[in-house]
């Protein structure tokens, strides 16, 4: 290292504890083996497979300690806030010392600049070198003692916090804790009935089918037994392969909590075998993880299979329950949202059942022809929290000749029952009267062909609203075939219609996302004090991947399920596509918080976004992630020539 070109940044390296008092001859030696480096905003200085070989120390600048998920960018964890004259590594001694390392699983920090910082790196030799001057072994003692003190007050502090929520598990807890071990496993070529006689004598609701070299291929379950065996007649006897659920959903047993109950949630499963390094080790079931539990808001579940119109308000509290739950242990913000579009969607078809039974009682009969309901809006995209107005729309099988009038009669009176059940359950009605029960939001294949053909030709500002709107569908209920048959025709209604695309296109340019580029606290002080976060980031970010999807083929799909569509394509390298999921959650994030403290506090409900209520933090973030929205929307124009 050059310590001239330095020269002010080793003159404060010499006065650290560590080389205080060192003569200059000595102190060149060692710092020829020691590393400075600078490093950029946001620019990683450790990451989380790099070898633990000596200490950091931190010259200029700031930055932060943090643990990186399996899930990159939506699972990250700050641990602690690096400034100047700041160290770390001082957990890796005890490897320095000598000491053996236990842990068959390492999970190791990283570091990330803050802001442009100068870092030296220190590497255990020369740590080795300064270790018989008694006054670095007191600043090392010292430096471990605080560190330590201030681990376990975090911990502390996090254990209390989750107790006072009352729901610790989420939070702390790891699958490999809540388990049943041994898994009960059978091979693949057994027996049914010796299948069926172990788990008789193990008391067991499932076992996993592994092949010959012990790798996991199946899993059968009671229900499996049942359907798949007693309520069949076989000509043959039957092996396992024969009646396993093959390719089970795993989970690994350094999962959590939390992510286990969604499995459960957003899969329809009972059962989770728990994997080790490709290798079963357990069984979890949804029933353990409801009896471990300290609350019940899970019961949830039963809560909407079995309510009935008079009381299906009661549900909007208990899933409002769960949302706060998750909201409390700051779980994903995407990931919270899979959870509550999970369970709304079963409310939402739940209502839909109430509904074709209320006009059978009522003596209207069943559904004369094959239907489907499709959502819009935010629950299309799947991004619900809060329950707000309803949006949705009915598409029907094209009826015989002359029975038009009989079948229109029917979805009319099923699309106010829709509606009404949906109100009762907590949605508002839509203002602008996009609801099933409204003629211009239901009818037959050929009617939506027409309805579609028509917004096409005529591209005014309303209809490429309308049409936005619309191509948030998502199908929740009804006939599969029609469903296919629907999104066909969309498709093909879509390519014919490449001046609709442009005009929504269009509409991008005309309304730019804001560009924030200045320094983020003169900014926010000096130039905006607010923002609204659905019309200057949420809808320019829908709207884009909308088009650009369209332009490309895809007619539905949820926003980041159309961003891994896109990618396959070819259309967004996968940094890309990571820029702009970062965006996606940080922006979810604020639009979330915001709108559960407003709630919180009774406050009207706003997208409007005050600056002042955001931390620092959060300030930095949601200008990196409208950034990269505007990157996005340059892409979309782009795509159409108007750049």
């Amino acid at each position: 290292m050059n310590q001239l070109e330095n020269k002010d940044l080793f003159e404060q390296i010499h006065k650290h504890p560590l080389f205080q008092g060192v003569l200059d001859s000595e102190f060149t030696t060692l710092m020829e083996k020691c590393t400075l480096k600078h490093y950029n905003k946001a620019e990683k200085v450790l990451y989380s497979k790099t070898p633990r070989e000596g200490l950091l120390l931190i010259l200029t600048g700031m930055a932060e300690v943090y643990v990186q998920g399996d899930d990159g960018l939506f699972q990250q964890e700050v641990l602690e806030v690096l400034q100047t004259g700041d160290m770390i590594g001082f957990s890796s001694l005890a490897d320095f010392l000598g000491e053996p390392n236990p842990h068959v699983a390492k999970y190791t920090v990283e570091v990330r600049a803050v802001e442009d910082s100068y870092c030296l790196k220190i590497p255990y030799s020369v740590v080795e070198a300064r270790w018989d001057d008694e006054t670095v072994r007191d600043f090392v003692l010292r430096q471990v003692a605080v560190r330590l003190r201030d681990i376990y007050g975090s911990l502390a502090e996090q254990v209390k916090l989750a107790n006072q929520w009352g729901e610790s598990d989420p939070f702390i807890r790891r699958i490999q804790d809540l388990m049943n071990e041994p898994v009960i496993s059978v091979v693949k070529d057994e027996l049914i009935q010796v299948v069926a006689k172990k788990m008789v004598e193990q008391r067991a609701s499932s076992v996993v089918v592994n092949d010959f070299d012990g790798i996991l291929i199946g899993i059968i379950t009671e229900k499996d037994i049942v359907q798949r065996v007693v309520a069949n007649v076989s000509n043959g006897p039957l092996q396992a392969k024969d009646i396993m659920t093959a390719n089970p959903i795993t989970i690994s047993r350094y999962g959590y909590y939390y992510e286990a109950m969604s499995s459960f949630l957003l899969n329809g499963i009972k059962h989770l075998p728990v994997e080790e390094d490709g290798r079963v080790v357990g069984m979890v079931t949804l029933s353990d993880l409801l009896r471990k539990k300290n609350r019940g808001s899970m019961e949830i579940l039963q809560k909407i299979e079995q309510s009935t119109f008079s009381n299906l308000p009661t549900v909007k509290s208990a899933i409002y329950d769960v949302l706060g739950q998750l909201i409390n242990d700051e779980i994903p913000t995407t990931h919270t949202l899979e959870i509550i579009t999970k369970l709304y969607d079963r409310l939402v078809n739940h209502c839909l059942d109430l509904a074709v039974a209320s006009l059978e009682a009522k003596g209207k009969g069943k559904p004369p022809v094959p239907f489907c309901w499709f959502t819009m809006g935010s629950s299309g995209r799947g991004e619900q929290f809060l329950l707000t107005d309803q949006d949705h729309f009915l598409v029907y099988d094209n009826p015989d000749s002359g029975d038009s009038e009989r079948v229109e009669e029917y979805f009319a009176l099923l699309g106010q029952e829709i509606v009404d059940h949906l109100h009762k359950a907590g949605y508002k009605l839509c203002i602008g009267k996009m609801m099933a029960n409204e003629e211009n939001w239901r009818g037959t294949l050929k009617t939506w062909q027409e309805r579609l053909r028509g917004w096409a030709l005529r591209a005014t500002n309303d209809n490429v609203l309308l049409g936005h709107n619309f191509m948030s569908f998502r199908f929740l209920y009804g006939d599969e075939n029609l469903h296919d048959e629907f999104v066909k025709m969309v498709k093909e209604q879509v390519s014919r219609s490449r001046i609709y695309l442009y005009r929504m296109a269009e509409q991008e340019r005309e309304h730019p996302v804001p560009t924030l580029d200045h320094p983020i606290r003169a900014l926010f002080g000096l130039r905006r004090d607010s923002i609204d976060i659905k019309k200057h980031a949420l809808f320019p970010l829908h709207h884009c991947l909308q088009v650009l999807s369209a332009h490309n083929g895809i007619v539905e799909g949820t926003p980041l399920q159309r961003l891994d569509a896109l990618v396959k394509l070819n259309v967004f390298t996968p940094e890309v596509a990571d820029d702009i999921r970062f965006a996606y959650e940080i922006v979810l994030k604020v639009r979330v918080e915001q709108a559960w403290g407003r709630y919180l506090r009774k406050e009207e409900g706003t997208s409007e976004v005050k600056f002042t209520h955001l931390r620092s933090r959060d300030k930095e973030e949601l200008m990196i992630a409208l950034k990269a929205i505007r990157s996005l929307q340059n892409q979309t124009l782009g795509a159409f020539g108007m750049l």
